[in-house]
């Protein structure tokens, strides 16, 4: 059976809510929906995979917060690269020296005191400053200037 993809406009914020009415109703009434899809980062928007159009319309009808779908089919080359999560791996460690290449603390050099590989995030603490105070920031935001232990 050849399915289509279709975007369904939704209040911002709220995508996690329509994705659950909409599941629910799917299943009740044994609809021709396969999957529903709410791209990470996306505010405003759901997909829906279904039979077809009609489809669509139907799972989305009455569901509070969901404002119609699309006037045009949505490719799946348009939303691949919103699906497929990518983990990156980052070489850092508890001891490394780092400096903060944004927010608030940029160019400011610190001591990574905890990693946690599951959240992506680090906890430093300033070296420029009189009292250490632990500050929780995203891997993507340090970068590693020195490693506690140099015989790698």
């Amino acid at each position: 059976m050849e399915t289509k993809l279709f975007a369904i406009r939704t209040t911002a914020n709220r995508e996690d809510q329509v994705l659950d009415f909409m599941s629910t109703k799917v299943n009740h009434d044994k609809m021709q929906v396969f999957s529903l899809i709410r791209p990470h980062g996306m505010r405003g928007y759901i997909f829906v995979e279904a039979a077809s159009r009609l489809d669509a319309e139907m799972a989305c009808q009455n569901v509070s917060y969901a404002r119609g779908v699309l006037p045009n089919e949505v490719q799946y080359s348009e939303i691949e690269h919103m699906l497929e999560q990518v983990k990156k791996e980052f070489n850092v460690k508890k001891g490394d020296i780092c400096e903060i290449v944004s927010g608030p603390f940029k160019r400011e050099q610190a001591k990574i005191t905890r990693v946690d590989q599951v959240k992506e995030e680090v906890v430093v603490e300033l070296l420029e400053s009189a009292v250490p105070i632990p500050i929780t920031v995203k891997m993507d935001s340090i970068k590693v200037v020195r490693r506690e232990s140099d015989d790698e």
